[in-house]
């Protein structure tokens, strides 16, 4: 049996995987340490004490956190709890943000006002720290964006400061992918006085193309030049499929010509304010299937179907649709006979009116919907936050809801048939489907989790012929963490990483 040698009292040891900025692959690599390190039977949870994103998920107490951090506990083979994401930010405009602190919405800050709390919200970080130390043989902390804004630095609370709090030795991750591998990480050191330079213990250089060989006097040089452990190589992958932490992997999606469209094909609309895009993963791995991120407007006739995605500021959303014409396009898309799916905030988007008299997502009024859906919604607190198990013409699934407010259906009729919320008996009705069938709405997200439920939405929308994953939802997430672990360990130094985190086996 495998010795895990601690060298510590009752704290886990801690290692942070921090960036030369946004997008360099924190998250995966975060993911795959953990996957590692449980298949050594090590007992390790993931943390990023500050999150930025629209992609969240629910915790099995019906409580919200970053969907990154619920990846990286499934790879981790636990349960996701809100103390491994305590403060989630989630963008409703270009300066400010709803704040979720552990799990619950505590209302819309601007930038300046968030600040000014940062000295609380780094306290409420550091006790959730505290407890999975107390909980875990080791913890995997993550940062956010560049470690190395100088002009942040002083309110930093999920990178350099928070490892110092650990006492985490900081694993540096590069993106080659990106150009100028060499700059990122000898200017990130360069940004650092020397107190923040030491604490970092060694870099690996992520999404690297061609022969892995050649680069090696590349790695030399910049071992030379810093003084820092180069821990590997990591190349780009395309053999599996890890959840995106967040919308920059979908920004600014080009238009696509008619003729190129590979049917049949299922178009998104790309959202200023889209969140949880992940919903969509399961449709990319249908064989036979082409799916497209869509945000100019152009012609939507070689689509079987449009879906408009959830989003953190439904009211601004419908606006922009309204403006750039969208609106337009997809009612002429409806009248042409095409089929309309809205989840969340797509759902309510597609209804008569939503109404926001409190102002939760910005300015208090109402805003006029797409029309396509017998519906009105009003937006109001608490957030709804829940696990669900619901079916569909007696097929069962599970899935979860994250929204404000009430949507009220006069007519049509009902989409799912609930069952359960939060482990406990639940009978409700959710969503609406029109009176032709082609328009239909939900707030379940994770429904196409589901393969009996994706199958049986692409055959109403008129799509035969695509061959549908057979497993699905945790099952084959699974399988992905463990091609991702095997990826990682071939080309990563692994017995480095433990010796970052004081562990020997």
């Amino acid at each position: 049996m495998n010795k895990i040698n601690h060298h510590r009292s009752h704290k886990a040891s801690c290692l942070a995987v921090l960036g030369t900025g946004s997008d360099v692959g924190k998250s995966v690599v975060t993911t795959a340490i953990c996957r590692i390190l449980a298949q050594k039977g090590i007992k390790v949870c993931p943390f990023k004490a500050q999150n930025m994103s629209n992609n969240s998920g629910v915790t099995p107490e019906g409580l919200e956190m970053g969907r990154a951090q619920i990846v990286q506990a499934e790879a981790a083979k636990i349960a996701p709890h809100v103390d491994m994401n305590p403060v989630l930010l989630k963008p409703t405009g270009e300066t400010g943000s709803q704040v979720v602190v552990l799990g619950k919405a505590v209302g819309n800050q601007t930038a300046k006002d968030y600040y000014q709390k940062k000295k609380e919200l780094f306290s409420i970080a550091s006790r959730s720290l505290d407890r999975l130390r107390s909980q875990y043989d080791a913890v995997i902390m993550e940062g956010a964006g560049s470690c190395a804004e100088v002009n942040l630095m002083e309110h930093d609370m999920v990178n350099l400061r928070m490892a110092e709090y650990a006492d985490a030795p900081v694993l540096l991750v590069a993106d080659i992918h990106k150009g100028g591998v060499f700059a990122q990480i000898v200017g990130t050191l360069e940004c650092l006085d020397q107190r923040r330079r030491d604490q970092i213990a060694g870099f690996m250089i992520n999404r690297f193309r061609g022969d892995i060989g050649l680069f090696h006097e590349g790695e030399q040089w910049i071992e030379k030049k810093t003084g820092k452990k180069a821990l590997g190589v990591l190349p780009w992958f395309s053999h599996f499929r890890i959840e995106a932490e967040d919308s920059v992997v979908i920004e600014q999606p080009a238009s696509v010509r008619s003729e190129n469209i590979k049917s049949p094909a299922v178009a998104i609309i790309r959202l200023p304010h889209i969140s949880n895009f992940t919903d969509f993963d399961p449709l990319y791995a249908a064989e036979g299937l082409s799916v497209y991120f869509l945000e100019k407007v152009q012609k939507l006739e070689s689509f079987s179907a449009v879906i408009i995605p959830g989003s953190k500021s439904t009211r601004d959303d419908l606006r922009w649709m309204t403006e750039t014409g969208w609106s337009r396009g997809l009612t002429r898309f409806y009248e042409n006979g095409g089929h309309v799916l809205g989840i969340c905030g797509g759902y309510q988007m597609l209804g008569q009116m939503v109404h926001d008299p409190d102002g939760l997502e910005g300015t208090s009024g109402s805003t006029r919907g797409l029309g396509l859906l017998p519906v009105e919604t009003r937006l109001m607190a608490p957030k709804t936050t829940t696990l669900a198990k619901f079916s569909w013409d007696n097929v069962e699934a599970t899935g979860y809801e994250i929204h404000m407010g009430r949507t009220e259906c006069f007519g049509g009729k009902p989409f799912f048939n609930i069952h359960e919320l939060n482990g406990t008996f639940h009978k409700a009705w959710d969503g609406c489907i029109s009176a032709d069938g082609r328009v239909m709405g939900t707030y379940m997200h994770g429904l196409f989790d589901s393969p009996e439920i994706l199958s049986r939405w692409l055959l109403k929308v008129g799509i035969e012929n695509v061959e549908v994953c057979k497993t699905h939802g945790i099952v084959a997430r699974d399988k992905q963490y463990d091609l991702l672990a095997q990826h990682f360990a071939k080309y990563i130094d692994i017995q480095n990483i433990l010796a970052f985190l004081n562990i020997s086996l």
